[in-house]
């Protein structure tokens, strides 16, 4: 296989690829640099060798993403304010190179973020991308039952630390009369909102003003909003945009981006408010 054979493999398996990485990651922008040295890997290997180049370079993006991981979370704990993953656009890739858009929404990676790197690679390869359990025990170097036991602890951990989600059409009605009640500093809407134990995180990564804390409860929260609400919102332009599978919207002033606001929502109402606000974050989303 020469060398444009070999792009022309890359680039058919590309998103396919990221997918697995921003699963992984949290990050577009770390995604991408993970993908430029698999990229590299995949042009020095013996590729005469490679009986199935797919599998190939989809098991060598996930160890490196482990091991990625692994740094990622102590950068991470170490975040000025509370870290949240990078919004990504889906809009011309729903699933983000998956079988099925598992392991993508903004909720979801902030809980996978507690998981070992091995078993969120495990649940990403089987949830998103139906990978047997065999292959994912051959790509995280372990048994198959362990691979098992490794998505089952996932599942168990993303299953206590969410409420089933709201239908697509009910989050976006609650986004969207989130924004309004918001602009207005309207205290009883947003109450009406919100979950009895809703929490607000506010990611401005120490560069954007934001609160360096999650905000929690639903009167705390809806009094937190509104107490903004006179600054925040003059000069704003609000754009929808689908980002991470589900609604959110873009914040503008003066054409310039500079928050992605989005919510998870279940049948409480609004359980998380995310604002999006640090720069280096939002190029994948705007």
């Amino acid at each position: 296989m020469d060398l444009d054979q070999a792009a022309a493999v890359f680039a058919g398996v590309r998103p396919r690829l990221f997918g697995i990485a921003y699963r992984m990651l949290g990050s577009a922008a770390d995604a991408e640099d993970l993908l430029q040295e698999v990229w590299l890997r995949w042009q020095a290997c013996d590729r005469s060798a490679v009986t199935h180049p797919g599998a190939y370079l989809a098991t060598t993006t996930t160890r490196l993403a482990i091991n990625a991981g692994k740094t990622a979370r102590a950068r991470h704990e170490t975040y000025v304010g509370p870290w949240l993953p990078e919004p990504v656009d889906t809009t011309a890739d729903p699933q983000l190179g998956a079988e099925r858009a598992a392991a993508l929404e903004l909720a979801v990676l902030v809980l996978l973020e507690s998981l070992t790197p091995s078993e969120r690679a495990a649940y990403v390869l089987r949830e998103a991308f139906d990978y047997p359990y065999r292959q994912i025990a051959e790509i995280v170097r372990t048994t198959e039952a362990a691979a098992r036991q490794l998505v089952s602890r996932a599942r168990k951990h993303l299953a206590a630390g969410r409420r089933a989600p709201a239908s697509a059409p009910e989050h976006r009605r609650l986004l969207t009369a989130f924004v309004a009640a918001a602009q207005a500093g309207d205290l009883p809407a947003l109450e009406s909102l919100f979950a009895a134990d809703v929490v607000s995180y506010s990611d401005g990564g120490g560069v954007a003003r934001a609160s360096r804390i999650p905000v929690r409860g639903a009167a705390t929260v809806a009094k937190y909003v509104r107490a903004f609400a006179n600054r925040f919102w003059v000069g704003v332009e609000v754009a929808p945009v689908v980002v991470n599978g589900l609604d959110a919207v873009v914040l503008r002033r003066d054409d310039v981006a500079f928050a992605v606001l989005t919510v998870a929502a279940s049948e409480e109402g609004i359980d998380q408010v995310f604002w999006m606000m640090n720069p280096a974050k939002l190029a994948a989303a705007v």
